[in-house]
């Protein structure tokens, strides 16, 4: 289990409480000695893969056009590209690397409900993606090579973009301060900083540690259908105390006192904790749980004095809600509640990226629990010798 955060002489809790979405943050050697868990090859197989998200982009520096394709690609498109000004990125390369998800262990001081994916991007000399904002925040490690990072002011969805290109590329681009990473160092941006990165040199490689931030709009419209999904066609709108008003073009306070209580209600108890949970540990490609959950050749156990590790699934999400009567776990979208007394196990399932079972025995629930686990593919196991 790794127990140490990549902030140099930062603590986690100053760094949150000084620069998390409020500014920018260079850290020279954040990891000394850095050996990249995925090569630039390696990356490049990953970019050939039809389950896998990836990107290449390339700029014409004589005009300044920009191409966007996306993969899988074929091996012989690497041996096509130009000499300079072109970068590969792969997404969510934590699901598919054992090594590159231990990686992200390290990022855990922020909640795991938070974490997004480990994006990871090589370019030639000069490549980058031109100057952008995101709306997250997001590590960038020097994993190989050198890249100058150039960062701006704040940016929105009113800012001016370029509207010829495939890409989000700010074009009032104006740099505020700039530096050259090398290998191991790390440098943090808070959401809509701008920011403009590329390649000094060949054989640049950057990891991207990205966070979920899901828009207002989203969590109050999913939430809602959520809601709606709940109600039949009978429960409606009642007024059983109607009383005759002095204008009958008037809503009055009364009515709208029962429309608010209809809202009131759909926050009562831990509905919307429940619901919460389930859908921040989503996976971020359903589609590959689906596939795993109706794998038949996929190892079973129904044995669990046999198995010696328990493995969370590079790709899988886990957190909990401790609530009044039940600890909730939450794992790829899917609920477990458990008695209370249980919550020690819960937290370490959430905490680490593997657990020692050693053959020992538990309860019929954490029985319960734990199958399910490994038949929904959010955990894998070894069993005993």
């Amino acid at each position: 289990m790794i127990n140490h955060f990549p902030l140099g002489e930062i603590s986690a809790e100053q760094f949150l409480a000084e620069y998390w979405q409020k500014k920018p943050l260079l850290i020279r050697n954040a990891f000394p000695d850095f050996i990249p868990p995925v090569t630039a090859d390696e990356l490049a197989g990953l970019a050939c893969e039809e389950d896998v998200e990836s990107r290449l982009i390339i700029q014409n520096p004589d005009n300044d056009d920009w191409e966007l394709e996306h993969g899988p690609f074929d091996e012989e498109r690497f041996g096509e590209l130009p000499e300079s000004h072109w970068t590969l990125l792969v997404q969510a390369v934590d699901h598919w690397s054992p090594e590159a998800a231990e990686l992200m262990e390290r990022f855990r001081f922020v909640p795991n409900w938070r974490i997004d994916d480990l994006m990871i991007s090589y370019a030639a000399d000069q490549g980058g993606v031109g100057p952008h904002y995101d709306n997250y925040d997001v590590f960038l490690i020097q994993a190989s090579g050198r890249r100058r990072w150039e960062i701006g002011g704040k940016y929105d969805q009113n800012s001016p973009r370029r509207p010829d290109v495939p890409v989000m590329i700010l074009p009032e681009w104006e740099a505020e301060e700039a530096w050259v990473l090398n290998p191991g160092d790390m440098l943090y941006l808070p959401p809509q900083v701008g920011h403009n990165g590329f390649a000094d040199g060949d054989d640049c490689m950057t990891y991207s540690v990205g966070f979920r931030a899901p828009a207002k709009s989203e969590i109050l419209r999913q939430y809602t259908d959520h809601l709606s999904d709940q109600l039949t066609s009978e429960q409606r709108y009642a007024d059983p105390d109607l009383k005759l008003q002095e204008n009958s073009g008037e809503i009055s306070a009364l009515a709208m006192s029962q429309v608010r209580q209809m809202f009131i209600d759909g926050l009562e108890g831990e509905a919307l904790e429940r619901w919460f949970g389930r859908f921040m540990t989503e996976p971020k490609y359903p589609e590959l749980f689906d596939a795993l959950q109706h794998n038949e050749d996929a190892p079973q156990t129904t044995d669990l004095n046999s198995i010696d590790l328990l493995h969370r699934n590079e790709g899988s999400r886990f957190a909990y809600y401790s609530g009044e009567e039940l600890v909730h776990l939450f794992a790829d979208g899917i609920e477990y509640p458990l008695a209370k007394e249980h919550l020690d196990f819960v937290q370490l399932l959430c905490s680490s990226p593997e657990v020692a079972l050693n053959g020992q025995a538990f309860c019929t629930e954490i029985n319960r629990v734990l199958k399910a686990l490994i038949s929904n593919g959010s955990l894998y196991y070894e069993t005993l010798d």
